[in-house]
């Protein structure tokens, strides 16, 4: 055995230290990066984000390759959202004008941000970059007074099909399931009961104090899902909702719609939200393989969570996957009547 070397008052044991790390924008301290030849390496390592980016890899950390569009690439894909959206833009060299009273201003940087690492000439990239732009549009056309009272939260499904990325995230629930961030009602000329997503970007160029405008949307989300909750108990097969302009997706973000569901189950409750729009809080009273396939025959922009949901007053967790509920309905014995039986679609 070798005996234990001895050190000075300054030395510091390499194990303990931290390599130093770059952070893209928008991704936080817990982002390491190296950029070679035009790509980035990104190396992962929040547990969270680990979670929600490897899709089952067993590894706690990975390497993955992410590609910026160039100019060119964004210039097209500004193009095609244009003809598809009929939106009024002016190309510039560092980014694109949408013109109106006022215009907006929207730098290629901007754009990138919007795709979050798609390519903006594919569809889902189109589509990224064309609910961003519309954002853009839409906000400014308002006075910021006016927009400010249009402001409400939304939540998503970490994996949601409409999440604009982490750049929108205002705070994730406990149990990596659901996120929330900032939206807007009333906005959408075509739908004003349309909750269009704010990411941070728009805030900051509509000149509004994120923090001060999610301090009002949480205390508003927390109003509703107290009404939610009085809503819940009223209603004899437990579904849940929407109520103001919270759909169902979101009341989950609110403490105190959890806590009574929880309160009511005897501590931690089960859910199913196949949609954005429509859940069950009251499980024995419907088909096991009603929620799995509910959230697949819905379409993916109005879709909520393809499992059911373990809810406690502090998280909200997915259920582990797995399991062949269609089995289950198949062991219960025939009806005669099966009209009278109060279950949704055995």
């Amino acid at each position: 055995m070798h005996p234990p070397q001895e050190h000075g008052p300054g030395h510091r044991d390499p194990a303990r230290v931290r390599p130093p790390q770059m952070s893209p924008p928008g991704f936080g301290p817990s982002w390491s990066e190296r950029t070679r030849s035009g790509w980035t390496d990104v190396v992962i390592r929040h547990r969270s984000v680990t979670r929600m980016a490897r899709a089952g890899r067993p590894h706690a950390e990975y390497r993955c390759r992410v590609g910026a569009p160039t100019a060119v690439e964004l210039r097209r894909g500004v193009l095609a959202v244009s003809v598809l959206h009929d939106l009024d833009i002016e190309p510039a060299k560092l980014g694109v004008t949408l013109t109106g009273s006022p215009t907006a201003w929207v730098s290629w940087g901007e754009c990138r941000r919007a795709l979050a690492g798609h390519d903006p000439e594919t569809s889902a990239g189109r589509e990224r970059l064309g609910r961003w732009l519309l954002a853009r549009r839409w906000a400014s056309n308002l006075p910021l007074e006016e927009l400010r009272e249009r402001l409400r939260p939304v939540g998503l499904p970490v994996e949601h099909v409409l999440h604009p990325g982490l750049d929108w995230v205002r705070r994730r629930v406990l149990g990596d399931a659901l996120d929330l961030g900032m939206g807007a009602v009333d906005i959408d000329p075509q739908d004003p009961d349309h909750v269009v997503l704010l990411p941070q970007p728009v805030l900051d160029a509509l000149g509004l104090d994120a923090e001060a405008e999610w301090a009002a949307a949480e205390a508003y989300l927390d109003r509703m899902g107290t009404l939610a909750a009085e809503r819940l108990m009223l209603d004899g097969k437990g579904q849940l909702r929407p109520t103001g302009d919270c759909d169902a997706v979101t009341l989950l973000g609110a403490r105190s719609l959890r806590t009574a569901i929880a309160v009511a189950s005897g501590g931690m409750g089960a859910v199913v939200v196949p949609m954005r729009r429509r859940g069950w809080t009251r499980l024995a009273l419907i088909d096991p393989a009603f929620g799995p396939a509910a959230a697949a025959a819905t379409a993916a922009h109005d879709r909520g969570f393809s499992r059911p949901l373990l809810v406690t007053p502090d998280e909200l967790a997915l259920a582990s996957e797995g399991g062949r509920p269609e089995v289950l309905a198949l062991r219960d014995p025939a009806v005669d009547e099966p009209w009278f039986a109060d279950v949704l679609y055995r």
